[in-house]
């Protein structure tokens, strides 16, 4: 899996300005390879705001409840580029403060690109 969001390009925290969603996770959809769901704080299943992960496998004991009765919310799936996606989980990793899979060198993310 890989995750984004929550933090600028100079790995500085984005403190969320607005409220937690409500955690839906039993709506249906699933963690299988290439959904979209929300991060959320351990312990505390209403708590996600900026962060998110992309499942490049499936995950789907993310679909039960965990120690705090609830799952993941899943929102979306990948509807094409999943190839640029597993390239970036490939990535080598180091130990870091902000996670214990945290990319080597800088990954540059293009917000988005038009045909011209």
């Amino acid at each position: 899996m890989i995750q984004g969001g929550g933090y600028t390009k100079a790995i500085e925290k984005i403190e969320p300005d607005r409220t937690p969603i409500f955690n839906e996770w039993n709506n249906g959809l699933t963690h299988v390879k290439g959904s979209i769901a929300m991060a959320r704080l351990t312990n505390s299943p209403n708590s996600a705001t900026t962060q998110f992960f992309i499942n490049l496998v499936d995950n789907t004991h993310l679909d039960k409840p965990q120690q705090d009765g609830a799952g993941y919310t899943v929102f979306g799936r990948v509807a094409s580029g999943f190839e640029v996606l597993e390239r970036i989980g490939s990535v080598d990793t180091v130990n870091h403060p902000i996670s214990s899979h945290f990319p080597a060198k800088l990954l540059i993310v293009v917000k988005s690109i038009s045909r011209v």
